[in-house]
């Protein structure tokens, strides 16, 4: 049940450049400007989103005078999906620094599309009902670990609003959330791209974030 959804570069921002370093496969190679891009591409993405979120005025003394300020009302609840979420929410977590932060393991069983399992081998979550819910992760591919993560977190409570950030999107994850969610959410996207391949990896995409932010795993 979508109610809306922002997409960082359907605009034109510095958000391009990051997306540049972040898709070049030259460029990649440097595991540390990998990393730091993917930062960065959070802080962006939680500045965007930090303009739909409920706003309380605070008052401020100053050495010179009193002024008023809108801060934000209560800190949303931010969860990632490891081991690639980390540096992304890492983005979310430098603007949002009192926030609290849960963490669900989903691991993707290779195969092809239509026959790829989710093995969900961990969760740390906080409480968060009644509370603004966002879930990060850096790539919706077909939904599949989303979908499973937010089926397991939804059972620990209702959170008052929930938000789904990712630096990049095939239109198929979008389609597969929009059938299956069925409490309102909001989508947060850096990029929507072109189509999934026969493995269920995004293309032109970026190859695995995690394998390129921590090396091959067995």
């Amino acid at each position: 049940m979508q109610q809306s959804i922002f997409v960082l570069n359907a605009v034109n921002s510095v958000a391009n450049q990051i997306f540049a370093e972040l898709r070049d496969k030259h460029f990649q190679q440097h595991r540390g400007n990998f990393r730091r891009n993917l930062v960065h591409l959070g802080q962006l993405m939680a500045y965007e989103l930090s303009k739909s979120l409920q706003y309380k005025t605070r008052d401020v003394e100053t050495v010179l005078g009193m002024t008023s300020v809108n801060v934000i009302k209560n800190q949303p609840i931010f969860i990632t999906i490891i081991r690639a979420g980390i540096p992304f929410l890492e983005g979310f977590q430098r603007l949002f620094d009192q926030a609290d932060i849960g963490f669900i393991g989903a691991q993707r069983i290779e195969a092809k599309k239509e026959d790829i399992e989710i093995d969900l081998q961990y969760r740390s979550i906080p409480p968060f009902e009644g509370r603004d819910l966002v879930v990060v992760d850096p790539m919706l591919a077909t939904g599949k670990s989303l979908l499973a993560s937010l089926e397991q977190i939804l059972r620990m409570g209702t959170p008052k609003t929930l938000h789904l950030a990712f630096a990049i999107a095939a239109p198929e994850g979008i389609e597969n959330l929009n059938r299956q969610i069925e409490i309102p959410y909001d989508l947060w996207v850096g990029a929507v791209d072109d189509h999934l391949n026969e493995f269920g990896y995004i293309v032109p995409g970026l190859g695995d974030a995690g394998d390129l932010l921590f090396g091959n795993k067995i």
